[in-house]
């Protein structure tokens, strides 16, 4: 075989390779989606029937914006990076503008005394599943720019802490302190996973707390705290959901009561198919269902954060603080959510990602998940070419 014969098999080679999806990131967040889809049925039939509609309406909704989500992953999966990179730069304006809606009359929706949510006539979307992920992009496309002052500029290391605390202070507006936090958090990881030094992060995190306090001694949110602290001494009211959560995990024991067989569920567990769906997996598989659950999640969001490190390591800064931020979204919304439904954070409103009703989550998640699956494709093509470029120079 000659030398173009022998690069023409070693390009056939590389395309089939380029085609494959990274297992680890892929099989995971389908399993743990399809574990969804079982919990959404197992724990919403009895609320469809309350609510007077078909007992699988839920699932069937579930179902409808899982497919949305994966097809807005398929698009951003053929956009690549470097697409997303020349767009970043006005993504910050745009994640402002979005959480502004919700907040406009006859644009936002309020429910419960909330405006999270803008109209699009067949269902109502929560723009700040969006705004994470823009939030993302606009940040890592700024730490990638800023890569060779990023380590030792405050200036640098400000910026983006800015870009989050402004858009935290518009969702204390309609209120969300839980994605506001979520939000905070995402930004100061990834400007500290960009090589920031602590004493830059220190003088913004001491800046902020008196503002977080004055948000936390809102009348509704102290009451939340309070309630967390020492929820018996409400039963009836405020404390009400957190002692009904806790009473699905203690039933739950080792290995649950069985699939569908949840008592909490039928009649005692507001939004059990929502905010609260992980007491219901600890109630009907135990310790051993929430332990696999969370590994499911260990796995896809390591695998996630690996990714990154590798990009970083090609010199691929822009997908790498990506995937930094994908992997802190996905991992700190599985923290705050658990630990809402263990009962060792207070109640926030999070959903569990890929397994909570929700069709803003469903949708933004998928399109995440779409976008780490090119960004790990774009890495692993680039570690298969790069030795055989040395070997044909």
């Amino acid at each position: 075989m000659n030398a173009a014969s022998t690069r023409q098999a070693i390009r056939h080679g590389e395309r089939g390779e380029r085609l494959a999806l990274d297992a680890a990131i892929w099989i995971p967040a389908l399993l743990i989606a399809a574990f969804g889809v079982v919990m959404v049925a197992s724990s919403s039939v009895a609320i469809a029937e309350r609510a007077g509609v078909a007992p699988f309406s839920f699932v069937a909704r579930h179902l409808l914006f899982m497919a949305i989500g994966a097809g807005l992953g398929a698009a951003l999966y053929h956009a690549g990076s470097q697409a997303l990179e020349r767009v970043s730069r006005p993504l910050a304006l745009l994640a402002v503008l979005l959480l502004l809606l919700p907040l406009l009359p006859g644009i936002g929706v309020e429910i419960n005394g909330a405006r999270r949510w803008i109209e699009l006539g067949v269902t109502r979307f929560q723009v700040v599943e969006a705004v994470k992920l823009l939030l993302i992009l606009a940040i890592a496309g700024y730490l990638a720019r800023q890569r060779a002052s990023a380590r030792g500029s405050f200036w640098v290391t400000l910026k983006p802490l800015l870009l989050g605390a402004l858009l935290a202070a518009l969702l204390l507006k309609q209120p969300d302190m839980g994605s506001a936090l979520v939000l905070l958090a995402i930004a100061g990881g990834m400007v500290l996973l960009a090589g920031a030094p602590w004493r830059h992060l220190m003088l913004p995190a001491l800046g902020s707390v008196p503002l977080l306090t004055m948000a936390a001694l809102e009348p509704y949110r102290w009451a939340r705290l309070t309630t967390f602290i020492a929820p018996e001494k409400d039963p009836t009211g405020d404390g009400y959901q957190l002692l009904q959560a806790l009473i699905a995990v203690g039933r739950g024991e080792l290995f649950g009561v069985g699939l569908g067989a949840s008592i909490q569920k039928l009649f005692y567990l507001p939004e059990a198919h929502n905010d609260f769906v992980f007491a219901v997996i600890a109630e009907e598989l135990g310790l051993a269902g929430v332990v696999a659950v969370l590994a499911a999640f260990a796995v896809l969001v390591g695998r996630i954060l690996l990714g990154g490190l590798a990009a970083e390591r090609l010199g691929q800064p822009f997908s790498a603080f990506v995937l930094y931020g994908i992997g802190l979204w996905l991992g700190l919304q599985v923290l705050i959510s658990s630990g809402v439904n263990l009962g060792v954070l207070p109640t926030t409103g999070l959903t569990l990602p890929l397994i909570s009703t929700g069709g803003s989550s469903m949708v933004m998640v998928g399109a995440a998940l779409g976008l780490a699956l090119r960004l790990k494709r774009e890495i692993d093509d680039e570690r298969l070419a790069a030795p055989r470029r040395r070997v044909w120079a």
